[in-house]
């Protein structure tokens, strides 16, 4: 079979590319011609399909005339369209997997696809079908989830994008054009929502989900050799911004000067909670691979302290995967994962007292009761984000939606 595989990025940002590169990497182990269609940028990786990529500015690193100057390409990126429709009729592919789609490669993709008889399928990494800034979040961090009646101003109003007018001004824009031409729900055949709770709080907001959607666990390549050994730290590992509860954490772990904290990754809070030279906070900076995977088998507990609708952490897949439990907040998708008691620990969401409580617990679990949650883990992480299931279920997907095409 040959897939197109959409991204955004062609290098390991975030959560959605560690999901991006570990799909193209299990489905060519299995004999399938995976081709990407991405973005240039001097971080990518090496393709022989680069020539095809779309040449658009990273505009949350760009000037304020850079983002004006690309406002339209924002909403509809006529380049995306142009070369998407290049490699389509060059490579002929059986069906398109979307990742991360929209500031940048833009809808202007879809009505190419569809003209060429291309099913597709998008994996939903976040909230932006439904919400403009895509957290349900607004500027001050507060739950919101005004915008998902179609008023989509409330995004520019309450300044959701990085308190930013402009940013948000942006965000709705880009949202009231895909409703009135180009809604993705009625040029794509199936979403892959990463959690039940993602694929739920989409249905609610527009009932034509329910029946064009399935959702399926994120995976993470089987590691062989397991350290369950109670560490010496606990581990926060992703960006380091403002919806992941940084801050909280950080409150939380003052109190428990005993216990010590590394966070590993990089992010627009990192210069704010670095200067605050907390003595049992070491901030380790960006990490990936066999690093980062040396990281997470070092410690005791994963914490994952987000402050939004989290939909399948990575974070808590690959911690399973390394038998290592998690306190996690109880928000999003968040709890699907978490045995409280079994797997981890769950914290009221944005709560201090409840995470530094939560802390104390897991750092006060004897050995043996530790070995035995490192285990629940592994078996969780076996059972749930195995390679052999996703493919399987992965496949059936992509069957499914090519037999109705035909």
């Amino acid at each position: 079979m040959k897939i197109l595989q959409i991204n955004k990025y062609f290098y390991k940002k975030g959560g959605a590319e560690t999901v991006f590169f570990n799909t193209i990497s299990l489905l060519e182990l299995k004999g399938h011609t995976v081709i990407p269609f991405c973005l240039q940028n001097k971080k990518n990786q090496e393709s022989p399909y680069s020539s095809y990529f779309v040449d658009y500015p990273e505009l949350s690193e760009s000037n304020l005339f850079t983002k004006i100057k690309n406002v339209f390409r924002f909403i509809y990126n006529k380049q995306a369209a142009r070369k998407i429709e290049k490699l389509i009729i060059k490579e002929k592919p059986d069906i398109a997997h979307i990742h991360l789609l929209f500031n940048s490669l833009s809808v202007s993709i879809l009505p190419v696809l569809r003209k060429h008889n291309i099913p597709v399928v998008m994996s939903v990494h976040d909230y932006r079908l439904v919400c403009p800034a895509y957290t349900f979040t607004d500027g001050k961090g507060n739950f919101c989830e005004k915008c998902s009646t179609g008023k989509f101003y409330h995004c520019i109003t309450n300044k959701c994008s990085k308190q930013s007018f402009f940013n948000s001004t942006m965000l709705s824009l880009d949202s009231y054009f895909r409703a009135l031409f180009i809604p993705p729900i009625a040029y794509i055949n199936k979403f892959i929502f990463v959690s039940s709770f993602s694929r739920n709080k989409h249905i609610q907001v527009n009932s034509m989900f329910k029946d064009k959607s399935v959702y399926l666990y994120n995976f993470t390549p089987t590691v062989e050799d397991t350290n369950i050994k109670k560490g010496e730290y606990m581990l926060f590992f992703g960006r380091i911004s403002e919806e992941k509860g940084l801050r909280t954490l950080i409150q939380s772990i003052k109190g428990l000067p005993h216990i010590n904290l590394k966070i590993a990754g990089t992010g627009p809070l990192w210069d704010e909670l670095t200067q605050e030279n907390i003595p049992n906070v070491d901030f380790l900076g960006f990490m990936s691979g066999k690093e980062l995977e040396n990281c997470i088998a070092k410690a005791s507990f994963v914490i994952v302290s987000s402050e939004c609708y989290e939909n399948n952490p990575m974070s808590i897949i690959e911690a399973y995967t390394l038998g290592k439990p998690v306190i996690g907040s109880n928000l999003g998708g968040i709890p699907e994962l978490i045995v409280d008691n079994e797997t981890g620990f769950l914290f009221k969401t944005k709560s201090v007292e409840s995470l530094k409580n939560a802390i104390q617990k897991a750092n006060d679990v004897p050995n043996g009761v530790y070995q035995e949650m490192s285990k629940s883990a592994i078996k969780f992480a076996d059972e749930n984000f195995s390679e052999t299931s996703h493919y399987n279920k992965l496949i059936r997907i992509y069957e499914e939606v090519i037999a109705k095409r035909n």
